[in-house]
């Protein structure tokens, strides 16, 4: 990568090195993570492009010492296959069965087993506004599983906001009785999405200075309306004219061509 980068600062692939310490990303961890060690019920929120995927792999990757995790990234699967997939992850071994019951069962005395070493259980879920509801009244149900002391599993489920429609009807009131911390992720401000776009060039910076002038970065907000996603698409196209044309800078001009070009994939 020219222009002064190892890479391409703006790659819209969920890069945890690439993660942006904003509050409200801190706190959506600081809510996860006090699900997973407490064996409660957390949704995080967040219209697409909001930078939900990241979350959860930045999560992963920075775990309590004493979680162990399971990590459902396809939730369109019926509810033995969510079973069958928790199983694996805790065990790194398939379930051996295609009876639900003896999956559940299985799973039940591993959860006990991890439960008696110390260790605690979080399921992740993420793109969980496509689970289904009965997998979802499956997912509760194995979350009631308890000792005398705790529960055996924590349940967090990042999704869309169509999640938030689902968990509020009422079918789900069991399910939604059950949430301790809800967080909903938002776009950002003009003053974040500047601070994002810095934090993005810096982190891929090896020399050099090169980066947006100031009425580029407020166009970059205008367009993008402090979606992640968008100001990614935006500046990686724009970046990409300053490399063919060779300029020391990305210009307000430059983000207004890189809109145009762009709009259809963000809409």
């Amino acid at each position: 990568m020219s222009l002064g980068f190892k890479e391409p600062p703006f790659r819209i692939t969920p890069d945890t090195d690439y993660f942006f310490p904003h509050p409200q990303y801190l706190t959506a961890i600081g809510h996860l993570r006090y699900g997973m060690l407490t064996g409660s019920f957390a949704v995080i929120t967040g219209e697409v492009g909001l930078g939900k995927t990241l979350l959860c792999r930045y999560l992963l990757r920075n775990l309590p010492n004493d979680v162990q995790t399971a990590f459902v990234f396809n939730p369109q699967q019926n509810f033995l296959e969510i079973l069958k997939s928790i199983y694996h992850d805790l065990t790194g071994e398939n379930a051996g069965s295609d009876s639900q019951a003896d999956v559940q069962a299985l799973l039940y005395q591993k959860l006990i087993e991890i439960n008696a070493s110390g260790k605690r259980v979080a399921l992740l879920v993420d793109e969980a506004h496509r689970l289904k509801p009965d997998v979802l009244e499956g997912i509760r149900l194995l979350s009631n599983l308890e000792t005398e002391k705790r529960k055996l599993m924590a349940l967090l489920l990042i999704g869309q906001t169509e999640l938030e429609n689902t968990l509020k009807s009422h079918d789900m009131r069991a399910l939604r009785e059950r949430i301790s911390v809800w967080h909903r992720l938002r776009p950002y401000t003009r003053t974040e999405t500047i601070a994002y776009v810095r934090h993005r060039l810096i982190s891929a910076r090896t020399h050099g200075d090169f980066g947006l002038t100031g009425p580029a970065l407020n166009a970059v907000h205008w367009y993008s309306k402090g979606v992640p996603r968008r100001i990614n698409l935006l500046c990686d196209r724009a970046m990409l004219m300053g490399f063919v044309e060779q300029r020391p800078e990305v210009t307000f001009g430059m983000i207004r061509t890189a809109a145009s070009e762009v709009q259809g994939w963000m809409d």
